[in-house]
């Protein structure tokens, strides 16, 4: 895989200056929840770094390189073509950055859904890029806090407000998406020592 600073050179040509800088601050914020919560920094750092290297191309373009690449959508997946970045982040890093850490590979390709069951490093990847140091929306204090305090209720916080923003705007829910906030809601009262009811 190519080096850290090879990536930032390549992402850098990439991105705007907003998502460049997005991308440094959640690589920088993956790290710390690495270490806070056991994971492998490194891998996070990378993880966060590379995250939304496909974010900035229009989605037609998008589109055309995942199947370009034989991934298949599901009727999810084409409904919103924003979440496509995450898909091609993914094959990106395998085909451009020379990636073939699997656990690398899929914190990026579900950094935007989640998914039931994320590992450590999912959660990491899928928490830093909601409370990166740039972010600035309505509660994202009380996010930052409940991040560095448990992944599975900053994965609960931050998705309840997604979910139902989507519901409002009567727009699909994807299946991961629904299946990262029921794991992460069951993880979440397990710590509490909360019945599940």
């Amino acid at each position: 895989m190519k080096t850290n600073s090879e990536c930032i050179e390549i992402i850098r040509g990439r991105l705007t200056e907003q998502r460049f800088i997005h991308s440094l601050n959640v690589a920088d914020c993956a790290k710390e929840l690495a270490i806070k919560f056991g994971a492998d920094p490194e891998k996070a750092y990378t993880a966060g770094l590379i995250h939304d290297s496909c974010k900035n191309l229009e989605t037609s373009v998008q589109l055309q390189y995942l199947l370009e690449n034989k991934v298949e959508l599901s009727e999810y997946e084409l409904a919103a073509p924003k979440l496509f970045h995450a898909i091609c982040g993914a094959v990106f890093a395998e085909k451009e950055l020379g990636c073939t850490d699997e656990e690398i590979l899929t914190a990026v390709r579900y950094h935007t859904t989640g998914r039931s069951n994320m590992t450590l490093l999912e959660k990491v990847i899928f928490i830093a890029d909601f409370i990166g140091k740039e972010r600035n929306y309505d509660g994202v204090e009380i996010m930052r806090e409940k991040a560095f305090r448990s992944l599975d209720e900053a994965i609960v916080e931050g998705l309840s407000f997604t979910i139902i923003d989507l519901i409002k705007k009567e727009r699909l829910v994807h299946p991961d998406t629904m299946g990262a906030y029921n794991a992460a809601l069951v993880n979440m009262k397990k710590e509490k020592g909360e019945n599940l009811i």
